[in-house]
């Protein structure tokens, strides 16, 4: 197949696997970014064995295995009481039955590993501080100098190159957000674990929390209902906006309600997700990552969908006749697979929020099922080869 040039549009861990994965496969690749340096927003990141496993065959892996944590479990907890109620056995676990690691790290680490190796790369080149207003080889050629083959939209759940292609998924906002900030490991409270990664679940909210190496304490995320502040992927909450959040917390643990109401530099993320639709326009251009299919975090998989796609794009490319059957078996393949990633975060969406007599329910079951009964349910989540 003639595919020798690819334009990204977007600079994040979509585009940025995208890139690696296509340059290994002999297609060079333009990257463009509107923003002047690359920053990644937010704090912690959890990479599951089906994301790492493809970090290891682009050869980033062992950069993030020296300032990464692997948890030993993941664990649900009780938001009124802080007791445990189940957990999926990970760490040296995930490495045995998953074949590749489970690790949490800032965010800001990942982006900065794989820029770096684009960067490196000798047929991929990084065009930052250029915004790109319209999806067509001529506007890319005139930032990049190079008239690309095809075009991939990576930019995001606001994406432009979205807008290029007909049917398209369209966002909408989730009516949720996520409540993120750091807390020191000398200053934490004792109900947080440096060996794991914890969901405390209660009535209509829950919280994550996991060690981040890099910075000495840990990264927590508050997920409740929220009022959406716009076009944003990083807001400081108002007085108000914050009394919202310790509302829907009434009845948890006075120790979880302390470690909120002390919060001083907490950032809320709107939570947008995108519907159903088009992700390329059978000729010249395609989808990855949030621009095609942003969803809620319920099922902790964002950054590996984007992963996967990147990878999965690229065997397309590599292995199809024609650029528009390898567009077509990109968005068929991972189409099933996020629609079945999408499920699953729902069901989680529902069993965390339950209330009353279900909430007991929920608890008791999952109180009797042993560890490698629950890790388990998750291998065709986590030990997803694409293909």
């Amino acid at each position: 197949m003639n595919v020798e040039n690819a334009a990204i549009i977007g600079a994040g861990m979509a585009g940025l696997t995208a890139a690696l994965a296509l340059s290994r496969r002999g297609i060079s690749c333009q990257v463009i970014e509107q923003a002047p340096y690359l920053a990644e927003v937010g704090a912690g990141l959890q990479l599951s064995p089906n994301a790492t496993r493809i970090l290891g065959r682009l050869g980033v892996l062992p950069q993030l295995e020296h300032v990464w944590t692997e948890p030993d479990m993941i664990a649900l907890a009780s938001g009124r009481t802080l007791g445990r109620i189940a957990h999926v056995p990970v760490g040296r676990s995930a490495r045995e039955r998953w074949r590749a690691p489970y690790g949490v790290l800032h965010r800001g680490t990942l982006q900065t590993v794989l820029s770096a190796a684009v960067s490196a790369e000798p047929l991929c080149s990084l065009h930052l501080g250029h915004r790109i207003d319209r999806a067509d080889p001529a506007t890319v050629a005139a930032v990049t100098g190079v008239t690309p083959d095809l075009i991939i939209g990576a930019d995001g759940v606001w994406s432009m190159v979205r807008e290029s292609i007909t049917n398209a998924p369209e966002p909408d906002f989730s009516r949720n957000v996520a409540w993120r900030f750091t807390i020191a490991s000398e200053v934490a409270p004792d109900f947080l674990s440096p060996y794991s990664v914890t969901a405390f679940l209660g009535p209509s909210a829950h919280i994550v929390s996991y060690p981040l190496r890099e910075i000495g304490g840990y990264n927590i995320v508050a997920i409740a209902s929220g009022v959406d502040p716009g076009h944003t992927w990083e807001a400081h909450g108002d007085t108000r906006q914050k009394q919202i959040l310790l509302d829907q917390f009434h009845g948890w643990h006075p120790k979880v309600i302390d470690l909120l109401r002390g919060t001083q530099d907490a950032k809320f993320w709107p939570l947008y997700q995108v519907s159903n639709g088009a992700w390329q326009n059978g000729r010249n251009t395609v989808l990855i990552g949030d621009a095609a299919h942003a969803m809620m975090p319920f099922a902790a998989q964002g950054a590996a969908m984007a992963i996967e796609d990147g990878w999965q794009l690229a065997l397309c490319l590599s292995s199809a006749t024609s650029l528009p059957a390898a567009l077509a078996a990109y968005e068929s393949v991972r189409k099933a697979r996020i629609a079945r990633v999408r499920q699953r975060g729902s069901f989680n969406r529902f069993a965390y929020h339950l209330r009353g007599p279900l909430r007991f329910g929920r608890d008791l079951v999952l109180s009797l099922r042993p560890p490698q009964s629950l890790a388990a349910d998750m291998d065709w989540l986590y030990g997803y080869e694409a293909s």
